[in-house]
């Protein structure tokens, strides 16, 4: 089956890196986005996120016209929904007196009606983002079905989640397996053919709802790894082992892989998507709720940290180091880091912070500095949060030239195996009982 026009709605993390690649590839590409900055910047030849690559790709896709931006979908041949798939602020979910988190699936729905004035028959749409079993088939078929055609006969109809990783997502676009859920095995191929232009992985096909749990579990599989980790970490210091040593150890074991510990779980996935498994059943998901807990009390768990470090946080002047949700990229959506940060704060400590990957970084109510000078000046205390390599190189010496701080508190293990204490630091790892 034959695509030669395609309309992506929302040009974010995803959005964007697939509508440049088709656009590279050969096909018209209409990006579609309701943020007018986003539209502005992208068509002053900008770019409004960091990735690898990236701004090269969306560079060519502009200038060769076969991408264009606009702030609504036109007529063409597939449509892409990619839009985000974040929580209610305001809204939580209980069973039996356990509360959790509820999906907001505005931007879902938005985007969907929104392609109704343009959808023909024979068109394909695909829902890319993250999403709770059944959205395909329960909310996005019921919205496209209201243009009186049917979905997987008038038109396909299929959910295809993106499987990437931040600071790899071109590559990965490309070379990773790709899954192709439809409600009709008609409506997978269709979707298998418009992804086999620039896929270079295996393209399997299967229905949507199986799709949207195969995304859910790959990364609620992940969270709870992370979360026997953490928990791991917290044994370890009380126990007074050093948890590094003992997850290299145990790891040799050849059907045993720890995952890291850390101050928590960021980003767009897997801080969120087991909760959507709870939501869609609470009643048999015990192991993903509280697996969620654990992760998502590591940031109280770092300040308590930091705490026995310094005694009382309130008045301290802290030197928060990494704001991203992970090492090396500039995605700083759900960071762990920016809860810790929080936390001191209402503790009465003043924390500045630097993050590598976006100097600008413009939080609400925290101090983000432009450089790691400005963030170590008056500093009584160093907290490393995220792994970065820039950050993980500083050396002791190079440290103490720009800092009069000499404790430090190492959350992520990148500071290991220096020696801190020759040069007159104190060091508290995560995980390890000093």
């Amino acid at each position: 089956m034959t695509f030669t026009k395609i309309c992506v709605l929302g040009l974010g993390y995803i959005g964007l890196p697939t509508a440049s690649t088709f656009a590279t590839n050969g096909l018209q590409v209409v990006g579609v986005d309701v943020n007018p900055h986003v539209l502005e910047t992208l068509r002053n030849g900008g770019i409004h996120i960091h990735e690898p690559g990236l701004r090269t790709v969306v560079e060519a896709a502009l200038k060769s016209g076969k991408l264009t931006v606009s702030e609504k979908p036109e007529e063409a041949d597939a449509f892409i929904i990619a839009v985000p798939t974040p929580f209610y602020g305001d809204k939580i979910g209980e069973y039996n007196g356990q509360k959790y988190k509820l999906a907001d699936m505005r931007a879902v729905a938005s985007a969907t009606e929104a392609i109704l004035p343009v959808l023909r028959k024979g068109n394909l749409v695909v829902l890319e983002s993250t999403s709770p079993p059944r959205t395909t088939v329960d909310l996005v078929a019921p919205i496209l079905e209201k243009s009186g055609l049917k979905a997987g006969v008038d038109f396909y109809l299929a959910y295809s989640p993106e499987r990437v990783l931040p600071g790899q997502i071109l590559r990965e676009l490309i070379e990773n397996a790709r899954v192709i859920g439809g409600v009709t095995p008609a409506s997978a191929q269709a979707g298998r053919d418009r992804y086999a232009i620039f896929v270079k992985g295996e393209i399997v096909q299967t229905d949507a709802t199986t799709a949207e749990m195969v995304k859910l579990m790959e990364n609620t599989y992940r969270d709870v790894n992370i979360a026997i980790a953490n928990e791991f970490s917290r044994l370890a210091e009380r126990f007074g082992v050093d948890v590094w040593e003992a997850i290299k150890i145990a790891s040799l074991h050849p059907r045993v892989k720890i995952l890291s510990p850390g101050p928590g779980v960021g980003g767009h996935c897997i801080s969120v998507d087991p909760w959507f498994l709870v939501e869609a059943a609470p009643d048999i998901t015990p192991l993903i709720y509280n697996s969620r807990k654990v992760n998502d009390a590591q940031p109280h768990y770092v300040v308590e940290l930091t705490r026995r470090a310094l005694g009382s946080l309130n008045g301290k002047k802290i030197a928060a180091l990494g704001l991203a949700f992970k090492p090396d990229v500039d995605d700083l959506r759900a960071s762990p880091a920016t809860e810790v940060i929080h936390l001191l704060q209402k503790e009465g400590a003043a924390v500045k912070a630097f993050e590598p990957f976006k100097p600008d970084a413009d939080l609400p109510g925290i101090t983000a500095v432009p450089t790691l000078e400005a963030a170590l000046k008056e500093a009584e205390v160093v907290l490393l949060l995220v792994n970065h390599t820039t950050l993980r190189a500083l050396t002791p010496e190079k440290l103490a030239s720009l800092t009069s701080a000499r404790i430090l508190i190492d959350t992520v293990n990148g500071w290991a195996g220096k020696n801190w204490e020759g040069a007159g630091f104190v060091i508290r790892r995560l995980g390890v009982r000093k």
